[in-house]
């Protein structure tokens, strides 16, 4: 089959085109700015705010299977608009759509959150992916959008590379201890993604780790793993802080999880040195 990643290029979308090519999959990709490994894919430029472009690259790749990882912050025409168009390209090339949404299009107000609660956002971005969710199912009803949260790997993502900032001093800022999410190991998140893909999966699914930690824990945890002092990690708490956006919200995974042959770890698993759950104080 054929696979085409939107947004290849990404720490996600990097790790999907590796298992789509170790699946079998002839497998091609876009990028914004820069493609990625040539030898990996067939690399596309594409902006999702272009739809000639997105209708002209789709008509080339005739895929079978899309994966659409691609967001631009709080971009609505990128971020909201951009799915939509994946979504009406993808039915009428009959294509099989997973598009990876967020828990940003939660508040947090009930913490716990699985498939069947309705979004409420507070901020422009969680706005645009909830946006782009109903925009996507209202269009093609059989597309699978999958709703993920921080996403870790072994020292390439954005979490880890502020923790080394942080515990070496070169950066400043705080991690914070009430700022809680269910962190997603990125080759256990590609590889579900690729289950739904490969599927008749449709609707809303939750691809989170089983881990609830704060954003310190966390911090502690990639330290350790990594060899870090983790006392140099300073920490605070974000409802004392000017930034937007939940305190604590927790997928609850469990319903997808069980449909699925890929085992969704949780942070104090896949970020212990031996593979063995790290023994820390649990978000309560």
């Amino acid at each position: 089959m054929r696979a085409l990643i939107i947004g290849g290029s990404g720490f996600l979308g990097a790790e999907l085109i590796r298992q789509t090519r170790a699946a079998g999959h002839t497998t091609a990709a876009t990028y914004a700015t820069k493609p990625g490994d040539a030898s990996q894919a067939e690399w596309y430029p594409l902006d999702l705010r272009d739809a000639g472009r997105l209708d002209a690259v789709m008509a080339e790749v005739r895929p079978d299977l899309v994966i659409n990882t691609a967001s631009r912050k709080d971009d609505w025409a990128a971020t909201a608009e951009g799915p939509i168009r994946v979504a009406m390209a993808a039915a009428t090339h009959g294509s099989r759509l997973v598009h990876v949404s967020s828990d940003a299009v939660f508040s947090g107000t009930r913490v716990h959150y699985d498939e069947t609660f309705l979004p409420d956002p507070v901020t422009p971005y969680g706005a645009a992916k909830a946006a782009a969710e109903t925009g996507v199912l209202a269009v093609y009803p059989k597309a699978a959008v999958a709703r993920t949260s921080l996403i870790i790997g072994q020292g390439r993502s954005v979490h880890e590379r502020v923790v080394h900032e942080l515990a070496s001093g070169t950066r400043d800022g705080a991690l914070f201890t009430d700022d809680i999410r269910c962190p997603v190991h990125v080759t256990d998140l590609a590889a579900a993604l690729v289950e739904l893909a490969s599927c008749d999966a449709a609707g809303i699914h939750h691809l989170a780790g089983s881990d609830a930690v704060s954003r310190h824990e966390l911090g502690i945890l990639i330290a350790r793993r990594d060899g870090l002092d983790a006392s140099r990690l300073p920490e605070g708490l974000r409802a004392n802080s000017t930034l937007l956006g939940a305190l604590d919200v927790r997928l609850d995974s469990r319903a997808t999880q069980q449909n699925l042959r890929t085992t969704l770890r949780g942070a104090r698993q896949f970020l212990h040195p031996t593979g063995v759950t790290a023994q820390l104080v649990p978000a309560t």
